[in-house]
């Protein structure tokens, strides 16, 4: 087959499926705010949400985080909000470091059920298009919050227009049936298995 015939043939191919596509695309015309959730072992669950939020602030959406566990941690991203973007973004920092770090579980219960009264304050409030609850799963992972009243929140008081995203790896299954969009990100390889130690601009 020549180049020309195999790029007509392309061609086509392509036209029907744009035309699928279109007619696909047609039917989908709700608007709702979602429930999203990042989770899995691999990286780049907060990193995706980080991104999420780049989107919402060039859309003039306002922002809100709220950092469970490992909070304590300077990130880049957290640096670079605060810096920048103070006025789009509201920035909170609810846990103290990951768990075998603080080794005071009730400690870290506390400042988790803190984050979580916070987090339903600033989803309540309908000012905040998009809230990011970072590490949230872990929190609900070692039972520092209660995953119904999670759940139950979200389903019954987020405003309709809100996006929520909640990151961390082991998402309970009742969060993810209540989700509207769920994401898993698998850990093929990683350089800690190497002896290479977490690297500033790719992992924080």
């Amino acid at each position: 087959m020549s180049d020309l015939d195999h790029n007509a043939r392309h061609t086509e191919k392509m036209k029907k499926i744009k035309a699928a596509r279109d007619r696909l695309m047609a039917t989908k015309t709700e608007e709702k705010g979602l429930i999203i959730v990042h989770t899995g072992p691999g990286k780049g669950k907060s990193s995706s949400g980080f991104g999420m939020i780049m989107r919402c602030i060039a859309h003039e959406m306002p922002v809100a985080v709220v950092q469970f566990i490992k909070g304590a941690m300077a990130t880049g991203e957290r640096a670079f909000l605060e810096e920048h973007f103070a006025d789009e973004v509201k920035f909170h920092v609810s846990g103290e470091g990951f768990t075998w770090e603080t080794q005071d579980r009730e400690r870290d219960i506390a400042k988790a059920q803190a984050g979580w009264e916070l987090a339903k304050e600033l989803i309540r409030d309908p000012a905040n298009r998009f809230v990011m609850l970072d590490e949230i799963n872990i929190a609900l992972r070692n039972d520092y919050l209660d995953i119904d009243d999670v759940v139950d929140f979200l389903l019954s008081e987020k405003p309709e227009m809100t996006h929520v995203l909640l990151t961390g790896r082991n998402a309970k299954p009742e969060l993810i049936e209540a989700a509207d969009l769920v994401t898993e990100m698998t850990l093929l390889k990683h350089p800690f298995r190497d002896g290479i130690k977490a690297q500033a601009g790719v992992e924080f």
